[in-house]
């Protein structure tokens, strides 16, 4: 593994030692590694005897609840005025999980114009101009696993209690899709190898995941898989689109379709999948691959988007029937490339 440029970590330890009000905060729609991250590095900061903030543009799956310190997360839907506050107050800014104040969705400017300095930890491609000290590297299957490194590298690790490493874990374990993806590196493992022996129950988290979910989500899935799939053997590629009536029908929840994009890769042959999710104003779109077709080009070429190369992400203004309708166009320009994806 490559280790990080002792200057920068040097100025991260100035930075940490000099903070009296520091704040972090993660991207909009948060998933299991933006709340695993930023809850880990909370307890971290805490341990270094600092009083943390941490701050969520919107509500996330009731499935990631369960983590220590989830009530400390003040979530700026529900408090506007106190996070406005705080990131005017904050002296240090740490932004985990994203590379572009954009992806705050709504808190972009207050972020933008926050006085204090900002520290960018994430593991996206082309971060944004943004951060006065920048820890991006795309090579960490998640910014949990990069969280672990920082703090291994400012010679911290005996901080790392069971409740960080549970929290980091966590990071690691759903931006690998159960290390399915993303998670080729021996590194990776190096550092789960030691969570592990820090006392995380692997099953137990897993079970906290991935076995705690509603009835209504699991009808949901069955009946996207029945009615909402489309499977296109030619280019390799299958989708699944939810309507708003839809959502509404099963009672939608923040993270019921977790995951859902995933299963069409279990068809024999599909190497490519989308799942498109009808929105108020647009439509939500994820995606995966399977050997070297390049989602996250797909996504920043055509639906304004970005990620990593086999899961990724983007959005469409358009309206669902017409989003879909585009990308059914767009699979034939692309038949080579997923045929030769493997």
């Amino acid at each position: 593994m490559r280790s990080i440029p002792e200057i920068d970590i040097n100025r991260l330890k100035d930075i940490i030692v000099q903070a009296e009000r520091p704040l972090i905060i993660t991207h909009y729609n948060p998933d299991g590694d933006a709340i695993g991250s930023s809850l880990g590095f909370y307890h971290y900061l805490v341990k270094k005897g600092k009083e943390p903030i941490v701050v969520a543009p919107n509500d996330y799956p009731e499935f990631l609840h369960w983590m220590p310190g989830n009530d400390k997360v003040i979530v700026y839907k529900r408090n506007c005025g106190t996070v406005h506050n705080a990131l005017r107050d904050a002296d240090v800014i740490f932004a985990l999980d994203f590379n572009d104040p954009d992806r705050t969705e709504g808190l972009e400017t207050y972020l933008k114009d926050a006085p204090g300095k900002k520290v960018l930890i994430d593991h996206h491609p082309d971060p944004g101009d943004f951060a006065d000290l920048m820890f991006s590297y795309t090579y960490y299957s998640s910014t949990a696993e990069l969280v672990y490194h920082i703090i291994e590298s400012l010679s911290d690790d005996k901080l790392i209690d069971s409740i960080i490493a549970e929290c980091l874990y966590t990071g690691i374990m759903t931006d690998t899709g159960s290390f399915n993806y993303n998670s080729s590196n021996p590194f990776t493992y190096y550092v789960v190898s030691k969570l592990i022996e820090l006392g995380v129950d692997k099953d137990k988290i897993y079970w906290n995941i991935y076995d705690n979910y509603s009835a209504d989500r699991m009808r949901l899935l069955g009946y996207c898989m029945h009615k909402k799939m489309e499977v296109f053997p030619e280019y390799h590629t299958a989708f699944i689109s939810i309507s708003q009536d839809e959502l509404k029908e099963f009672n939608f929840k923040p993270g019921d379709s977790e995951g859902f994009v995933n299963y069409p890769l279990s068809i024999k042959g599909i190497r490519f999948t989308a799942i498109f999710i009808e929105k108020e104003k647009h439509v939500k779109i994820s995606f995966r691959s399977k050997g070297k077709f390049s989602t996250n080009k797909f996504a920043e070429k055509h639906f304004n988007g970005g990620g990593h190369i086999n899961a990724s992400g983007g959005n469409s203004n358009e309206s669902l029937a017409d989003t879909l309708e585009k990308f059914r166009n767009l699979l034939p320009n692309y038949k080579n490339d997923l045929n030769d994806s493997l």
